[in-house]
């Protein structure tokens, strides 16, 4: 069977202006989505989807969760950027929150989940020189193979994805690559007394939900405290409730001295991230070291308050933990001939396609389109499965009933 894919003239008129004027930087399922809300999409055309990207996890309270659409709004219309030049009564009031609710004592706020990770490098780096007491221009950081944290020209040089890296260079140094979910190999790279980081994703997402043994995250971080090492925990994709607790490293009660923050903060309404750590780390950076135009403007801070309080409020983390149990049950019990394996924690989950063709996985992804439900290819033969956090019991199984049907296209 083959998929059939329809597209409407209208939806193909969207495709057209982009493809003629946009940057050829992604390659979009064919798909014009003009409105959501909660756990569904719709086209241009008015066919209705369900999200199971979630804007790769922006949008973990839903989309256009009413709570945070009226917070963005009333701000919007009061004051949207003062730049940090100024104070603004919104910035107080969102740096108190936001360290109470994770136990550190700063945040350093900025937009995208990429110049989170830039921040926390340099923050790692200048704690490493004054602080830890590295030469200066020595500090190495330990990242994973198989990591994603962006594609600035700094994170694309520890990247191990060709495709992020080739033709990119010349790179940046002071990054030691290692496999994940290796203890073993974070010990030996933690014999360099110039080690002044250790990055790493609690989940690899990109990757395809790679969900490393239980007990590698303790590990790992009390390999890097008896180092004098700092562990910086990227929690873009994994936090803000998506596998089941607030962080997933909270399943391994690891705090990062380094935690960063970004998608769901906003809730999907726009690009907000933060950098958490105590004041040994945070203190470091002094006024002109570090900033950004739009970090910790109000509206942010607004916005970012609102869809924390979302999360707790509505106990999305428990029930990202039960939605996403039974989810993988599901699948599973179809033991279908074309999924090889299913993975994850939480709601953030994973099919892996067994077939020889190699576009397998993107022609389930189109025939899953034809019949309601969204989702992206990564890696080849991967799919990610991660709805809205407020998806229920009937619409999991509803979603399962629409994967079993597309698997045919498969056959």
């Amino acid at each position: 069977m083959q998929s059939t894919i329809t597209m409407s003239a209208l939806t193909q008129q969207y495709l057209e202006l982009e493809e003629k004027y946009g940057a050829h930087n992604y390659h979009p399922l064919p798909v014009v989505l003009n409105r959501g809300e909660g756990v569904f999409v719709w086209d241009v055309d008015g066919k209705r989807y369900y999200d199971f990207l979630s804007g790769y996890s922006a949008v973990n309270q839903g989309h256009c969760h009413p709570k945070i659409v009226k917070a963005f709004i009333e701000q919007a219309q009061q004051l949207t950027l003062t730049s940090r030049a100024f104070h603004s009564d919104q910035l107080g009031t969102y740096t108190k929150y936001i360290t109470n609710y994770f136990g550190y004592d700063k945040v350093l706020p900025m937009n995208t989940g990429v110049e989170a990770v830039e921040t926390a490098i340099k923050l790692c780096r200048k704690w490493a020189y004054e602080v830890k007491g590295i030469e200066e221009g020595k500090a190495a950081i330990i990242v994973c193979e198989g990591n994603f944290h962006g594609r600035t020209t700094s994170v694309i040089s520890f990247s191990s994805d060709p495709s992020a890296r080739k033709n990119f260079g010349p790179y940046m140094p002071g990054f030691t690559a290692i496999p994940y979910n290796d203890a073993a190999a974070l010990a030996k790279a933690l014999e360099n007394k110039n080690v002044a980081g250790f990055l790493v994703e609690p989940i690899q997402g990109e990757a395809g939900v790679l969900v490393p043994d239980d007990g590698y995250l303790a590990k790992a971080k009390s390999l890097c405290e008896a180092a004098n090492v700092l562990f910086i925990g990227d929690e873009i994709q994994t936090g803000l409730a998506r596998t089941g607790k607030m962080l997933a490293c909270d399943h391994e009660n690891v705090r990062p001295d380094i935690l960063i923050l970004g998608k769901a903060l906003s809730g999907g309404m726009m690009p907000v991230s933060a950098v958490l750590c105590d004041d040994e780390i945070m203190m470091t950076i002094k006024p002109g070291e570090h900033g950004s135009t739009y970090g910790g403007n109000p509206l942010a801070c607004k916005v970012a308050i609102t869809a924390l309080e979302v999360l707790k409020d509505e106990k999305m983390a428990a029930h990202a933990e039960t939605m996403g149990e039974l989810l993988r049950s599901e699948l599973r019990a179809l033991n279908s001939k074309h999924i090889a394996l299913v993975r994850g924690k939480g709601l953030l989950n994973a099919i892996v396609i067994d077939h020889t063709d190699k576009e397998a996985a993107w022609d389930l992804c189109l025939q899953l389109k034809e019949n309601g439900l969204l989702a992206k290819p990564t890696h080849g033969d991967k799919i990610r499965f991660a709805p809205p956090l407020v998806i229920t019991k009937e619409q999991v199984l509803e979603c399962v009933e629409i994967i079993h049907k597309s698997l045919a296209v498969l056959d």
